[in-house]
């Protein structure tokens, strides 16, 4: 046994919300540091070298990372507003416990193993998902990535600086460099392998993904002396775009959510003067998710000239289609005993890194098929396959 239980119950109480049994564990917030820390008294107790990238992104090196041709795991440990359990920490609990698989059966690694935990993977404090692993990969201009703001307006540089000392770095080369190869291990967010009746899949590819803000803006005016044909309401503008991004994305067999929104002024007895939201848009190909995005906007701009508002749209994050390393992928189907292979809607930290080094993914059996919820749920015994798969991957590539 791995004693993923007994490591578990460790990390399990941090951040969770009493009331909706959620997790609030944002990018540089005591939450997360708690548990940043808790990783790196782990990563000591394994005698594990630590190094941190300057971007908030912590490894864990097993073996002299200066060797190179390293082969790499991990995850994140940030959460999104009352999250789930798994998404992210299962991946890191993971790497430890396959680490004191593989040194108990007195295996010794060839090449370096890196246990890598990455900052702001959900993007829900500073608005940009896999910020960690964009810094170091350089797909983020540092100056721009300190300037972002959280919801209370304190800068990513300002966190950093309170909690680790310094601000974002930006790229490392040198540090990517020495990366042979990345496998991640996730719950899964969604349930085709419980009808698979698998316990463990790999990866396919991610769907081609983003964010876009949708600022609505008409005149604050107040609700019980304005009358209903003389308002210009920024909030019907909002909701028939919501109901619009809907339609469009059943009708393209896309995915479109409007999850999170702004209110200004927000006071029960006012019409608000502006409505700030976020469209979240997936599909299979890039040209689809376009499709919605541009059919949304268009029929949000319709909506505004009969409302006497006024929209905007801003791309905050799009990511294309990520094809996982085909030749890393099949090696791994294989070596668990012909794994199924499938695709997700999800973004991760391997996305951003498969432009630079071979990545693939593992996912765990979620039989609620729930994520970023407190339903988020992965069974011990799953978890523990999901700690063994992931061994023999890094024993088979490593060792």
């Amino acid at each position: 046994m791995s004693g993923f239980a007994e490591l578990w119950a460790e990390i399990a109480p941090v951040g969770r919300d009493a009331q909706t049994g959620g997790y609030l564990r944002y990018a540089y917030a005591p939450a997360e540091q708690a548990l940043r820390a808790w990783f790196l008294d782990q990563a000591r107790a394994r005698d594990l070298l630590v190094e941190e990238d300057g971007n908030g992104n912590v490894f864990a090196w097993w073996g002299d990372p200066s060797a190179g041709d390293a082969v790499l795991t991990g995850s994140h440990l940030d959460s999104v507003p009352h999250g789930g359990a798994y998404d992210g920490p299962l991946g890191v609990v993971s790497a430890l416990l396959a680490v004191d698989a593989l040194r108990e059966r007195g295996v010794r690694p060839v090449r370096p193993i890196g246990i890598a935990v990455f900052a702001e993977e959900e993007g829900s404090r500073f608005g940009l998902a896999c910020l960690g692993s964009r810094l170091l990969a350089g797909a983020v201009d540092p100056a721009a990535a300190a300037a972002l703001t959280d919801r209370d307006g304190v800068t990513l540089d300002e966190a950093m600086r309170a909690a680790l000392g310094h601000g974002p770095r930006g790229a490392r080369p040198d540090l990517l460099a020495r990366i042979g190869c990345y496998v991640e291990l996730h719950v899964e967010q969604g349930r085709a392998l419980l009808d698979l009746d698998r316990a463990v899949g790999v990866a396919s590819a991610i769907w081609p993904h983003g964010r876009w803000r949708l600022d609505f803006t008409g005149e604050a005016n107040h609700a019980g002396t304005t009358l209903m044909a003389d308002r210009r309401d920024p909030m019907l503008t909002f909701a028939a775009t919501v109901l619009a991004a809907n339609e469009q994305a059943k009708r393209l067999g896309a995915h479109a959510t409007v999850g999170r929104v702004q209110v200004y002024p927000n006071a029960t007895n006012a019409i608000p003067g502006k409505v700030s939201a976020w469209l979240d848009a997936r599909a299979d190909s890039t040209e689809t998710v376009e499709q919605v995005v541009a059919a949304v906007h268009l029929h949000a701009q319709a909506r505004a000239a009969e409302d006497g508002t006024t929209v905007t749209l801003t791309a905050e994050s799009v990511s294309p289609e990520t094809e996982f390393h085909g030749g890393l992928r099949d090696r791994l189907s294989k070596l668990l005993d012909g794994a199924p292979i499938l695709p997700t809607g999800a973004g991760h930290d391997a996305g951003v890194l498969s432009a630079f080094v071979p990545t693939a993914m593992l996912f765990v059996r979620n039989p609620t098929g729930v994520s970023h919820s407190p339903a988020e749920h992965a069974p011990d015994a799953d978890c523990e396959a999901g700690i063994a798969a992931l061994a023999a991957a890094l024993e088979e590539l490593a060792c």
